[in-house]
């Protein structure tokens, strides 16, 4: 039987912070809902998971408008230059999916900073770019100063720290 004493600890916050991690993050997302509800009888409702996403994992935050428009530049590496966010289409598990299911998303603010003025460049206008990204998050996102900040704060509420990489 589980007792409002064990819905209180079902607090996680997902500290994601490289691309690699993200496909993780997301599983790992999902495992807490199905295994608290398989293994305990505890709802999704129940209970409260922040994922965020910070340092260089931060651009998953941002939608596909942003990743269509500025796609090369945040993953220069890709022989095709990505027009969606990668993590937010296709068949598996999404992170729009996620947002359905209640998860939260902290967006790191000082990587995006950093993001937002790789793609002005030299001479361009940094902070209209932000404030376009800041405008194009993903669902259930919000921007904080700091990924870390995300994080810590989100401990000294109560929530376990689960890292992903």
């Amino acid at each position: 039987r589980i007792t409002n004493e064990v819905r209180e600890i079902n607090r996680v916050v997902l500290d994601v912070t490289t691309p690699e991690g993200v496909p993780d993050g997301i599983r790992f997302a999902g495992n807490l809902f199905n295994g608290n509800k398989s293994g305990y009888g505890v709802e999704e409702s129940d209970l409260a998971l922040i994922l965020v996403l910070r340092h260089s994992a931060t651009a998953y935050g941002y939608s596909d408008a942003i990743w269509s428009k500025y796609g090369k530049t945040i993953d220069a590496k890709a022989a095709t230059p990505p027009t969606a966010n990668p993590f937010n289409s296709g068949e598996r598990m999404q992170l729009s999916g996620l947002a359905k299911r209640g998860v939260q998303f902290i967006v790191c603010g000082t990587a995006s900073r950093g993001l937002a003025g790789r793609i002005a460049g030299q001479g361009g206008d940094a902070e209209a770019v932000l404030k376009e990204m800041s405008a194009n998050l993903i669902p259930n996102a919000r921007i904080v100063s700091a990924g870390v900040v995300g994080v810590t704060h989100a401990q000294e509420r109560g929530f376990t720290l689960l890292y992903v990489g």
